[in-house]
């Protein structure tokens, strides 16, 4: 029943361009991209996506394409295709591009927990007492 409970929240949710650059900080390099990087890949997705949970692939250009084939690998979007007859007989497909909203939250999350590991390692020296950083000038 959580699990239920659980998806029904993440299929409720939005996508933020801040949830999507922690996830992509997070999938695509580890960590190691600039704060300003993922939040100009995110933006420039979520231009695409607008409002919707899905796009259709023939409005990207090659590069851009290329950017949704990356962000795929690194699980956070994927693709289906819709097929339909035209009326002469026709199949015609329509190929689409969906967030994985459940890994997107995820990564986000877990983007979270390391960036506040970070600020809580670099705090140790914000909590040591005045009279340690005066010791070396007694000397």
């Amino acid at each position: 029943m959580v699990n239920v409970l659980k998806l029904k929240k993440v299929e409720e949710s939005v996508v933020t361009v801040d949830d999507l650059a922690k996830a992509i900080k997070h999938s695509v390099s580890n960590g190691a991209m600039h704060d300003e990087e993922a939040r100009a890949i995110a933006q420039h997705v979520m231009n695409f996506f607008g409002y919707s949970e899905r796009i259709i692939d023939n409005m990207l250009e090659p590069e851009d394409r290329d950017a949704f084939y990356i962000l795929e690998d690194s699980g956070l979007l994927t693709t289906e295709r819709e097929e339909t007859t035209l009326y002469d007989g026709r199949e015609w497909r329509i190929h689409y591009w969906l967030f994985k909203k459940e890994k997107i939250f995820e990564m986000a999350e877990e983007q979270r927990k390391k960036e506040a590991e970070e600020d809580d390692e670099s705090r140790i020296y914000e909590e040591l007492p005045d009279d340690v950083w005066f010791s070396r000038e007694e000397l």
